[in-house]
């Protein structure tokens, strides 16, 4: 089997974010995107933006175009989320992100009418159901195939960090779950999802893909859902490993963070440098860990097993690519992973509100939806 890698910009960026429908006064999710997107669709037909469904049709997703920036991708994502509020503030629906949602139940939602999901629901039972989830995925360009695997191997050393950024589900159906991102190791139950296998040449990926395909556990690459996977069509690597922002200058910040450690990893390459890829063991504890401590976890960080507060290594980390987020222009989106570690991540907060609230979940949702509406945008930001 032969699978194309498209031909990609180097470092271009292109993000997606998975958004919840929500009623304005409980906080409680509404399942109406099949009243919202059609319209949207034809209005933003000529757009560079896309609005869709997802599984669950108290879910939209939103795409970017192609950005040479971060900057241009997040432009993008904010004409999208006026173009969204034009048909949602009339019908009294908000907009909230997190890996899940603090109180609904996923016998209360309804799946989107799609044979491919319907497929999905059937095959996967009571934990496809359950995949009440959201999440954000960031693409950046790769000029050259043969990059791709070694980048993503080493990509998945930064699992942890990530996946601790954007933790934002540490509720779930009404309970306190003790993770920082319970959505992480939700997602992983489904069939192809998880972490990426450490394969080594393209030719590799294309034998698991024929392998995978003549036993019937895909239809097409589209159906692998690695945290971190190859994305032949657009010719990308995509992390998608991370929950739910749930902010747009967050949202940035992660996209700035995962464009710079590519770029990065690029550059070693093209000098010569081995990429540094952890055994899958570390790769697997790291993921547990940042899932159940978030910004709190000690990760390890080399194939010694050093082990250091993960806050410390994000910091060592920033200062190190600070110059290439300065080069690639994205030197205001990065400088928001350092005010994430200053204000605390979502379920930080989350777990603040609700302390405040005597544990009253629904406050947690406003919270939520307030953050999404009032939270300064990216132009916000920049004027400041």
């Amino acid at each position: 089997m032969t699978i194309t890698f498209a031909t990609s910009a180097r470092s271009t960026v292109g993000i997606e974010w998975e958004l919840m429908l929500a009623d304005e006064t409980t906080g409680d999710l509404v399942g109406r995107a099949p009243e919202i997107v059609p319209a949207l669709e034809e209005a933003t037909a000529l757009e560079r933006h896309t609005v869709t469904q997802e599984l669950l049709t108290n879910t939209i997703e939103i795409t970017s175009g192609i950005g040479d920036t971060v900057a241009a991708a997040v432009d993008d994502i904010s004409d999208a989320i006026d173009a969204v509020r034009s048909q949602t503030d009339p019908l009294g629906i908000e907009l909230m992100c997190a890996g899940s949602h603090p109180f609904a139940r996923w016998f209360d939602q309804t799946v989107t009418d799609k044979t491919r999901y319907h497929t999905l629901i059937e095959r996967t039972q009571w934990w496809g159901r359950n995949m009440m989830i959201w999440g954000i995925h960031v693409h950046v360009g790769v000029e050259d195939v043969d990059k791709v695997l070694p980048i993503i191997h080493a990509l998945s050393g930064y699992l942890p960090h990530l996946q601790a950024l954007s933790a934002s589900s540490p509720f779930w159906a009404g309970e306190r779950t003790g993770y920082a991102s319970n959505r992480a190791l939700v997602f992983q139950q489904l069939p192809t999802a998880g972490l990426p296998w450490q394969l080594q040449t393209w030719d590799e990926y294309e034998a698991y893909l024929d392998d995978m395909q003549r036993t019937g556990v895909m239809d097409d690459a589209t159906e692998v859902r690695w945290d971190i996977r190859p994305a032949p069509r657009w010719g990308t690597i995509e992390v998608r490993a991370c929950d739910g922002m749930s902010t747009l200058p967050e949202l940035a910040a992660v996209a700035a963070l995962v464009q710079t450690l590519v770029e990065s990893f690029s550059r070693d390459l093209d000098e010569g440098r081995e990429l540094p890829i952890l055994q899958p063991w570390y790769v697997r504890e790291n993921k547990w860990r940042a899932a159940r401590f978030g910004l709190e976890a000690r990760v390890i960080v080399d194939r010694e097993g050093t082990q250091v507060p993960v806050r410390e290594h994000l910091r060592e980390t920033l200062e190190r690519l600070e110059p290439i987020a300065l080069e690639l222009k994205c030197e205001r989106e990065f400088a928001g992973i350092a005010e994430i570690l200053e204000r605390g991540a979502s379920y930080q907060r989350q777990l603040i509100v609700a302390e405040a609230s005597d544990g009253d979940l629904r406050e947690v949702a406003r919270s939520l939806i307030r953050e999404f509406r009032n939270g300064p945008s990216r132009r916000d930001r920049l004027r400041l």
